[in-house]
């Protein structure tokens, strides 16, 4: 028996990494998986739905179909967002690369939230997972500061939805990847860039995509009943590492 059976599961950012590897975990453990990303591209969701999740009209318009078709959902993993490359620290950043990204990463966090968790309600209660960042609660002398800025809003969002609806039986928290083995560093970042971050893991390696996977089963299942408002860091114990060993 799965820790997911019969639970019906949005996933946003789902053709990215961590979606795909979310929704396998998530199919693995029984539940059907209702996919929203910007792009079609390759998924094994059940359904998918191609949509800007910054756009209200059409975030409502999904959910209320998903609602009308399903009853509801019992879990909301939101989960889309961007890094731009463009993003630098506080003085060269744009306002373009900014309203951008925080378009990307928290109006669209707020939107599938909004409407997403009276799906939740209207089947009982479930849980949502957030993703949001270990630079939302750290400081990082590698910009950029508009993620950075988005990722922080996302733990604060996540905390007050978990105070609001605790007595409706649903549970918000949020997750805080550091370094993931995404294109971000496996294409875009070179060797210097690598070993700049790697020095302050201290496994020595960044995280799988796989990881964050089974840390969102976890969260979305009733393993968890009486976890919610947490930013859980997932980094390999980066977030509390002063020295790191050697070798």
């Amino acid at each position: 028996m799965g820790a997911l059976d019969g639970k019906i599961a949005v996933i946003t950012g789902a053709g990215g990494r961590i979606g795909r590897a979310t929704t396998a975990a998530f199919h693995r453990e029984g539940a059907t998986v209702i996919g929203m990303d910007i792009d079609a591209g390759p998924t094994a969701c059940d359904r998918f739905v191609a949509i800007d999740l910054a756009d209200e009209p059409a975030v409502a318009t999904a959910f209320e179909t998903i609602g009308a078709e399903f009853g509801g959902i019992d879990v909301l993993f939101s989960n889309a967002g961007v890094a731009l490359a463009e993003d630098a620290n506080v003085l060269d950043t744009g306002l373009a690369v900014w309203e951008r990204t925080l378009r990307s990463n928290l109006t669209s966090m707020f939107l599938a939230n909004k409407h997403g968790i009276p799906q939740i309600l209207a089947r009982g209660g479930g849980a949502v997972v957030n993703t949001a960042s270990l630079l939302g609660s750290m400081g990082s002398a590698i910009p950029g500061i508009s993620y950075s800025a988005s990722k922080g809003a996302v733990i604060a969002l996540t905390a007050d939805i978990a105070v609001e609806f605790a007595r409706r039986g649903l549970r918000a928290n949020s997750i805080s990847p550091g370094p993931v083995e995404t294109p971000l560093f496996t294409d875009h970042a070179d060797d210097a860039g690598r070993r700049r971050r790697l020095v302050h893991v201290p496994t020595g390696r960044f995280t799988r995509a796989e990881e964050v996977a089974e840390s969102v089963v976890f969260l979305a299942s009733d393993r968890a009943s009486h976890i919610t408002g947490v930013d859980l860091k997932i980094d390999g114990g980066m977030a509390i590492a002063y020295v790191t060993p050697e070798g």
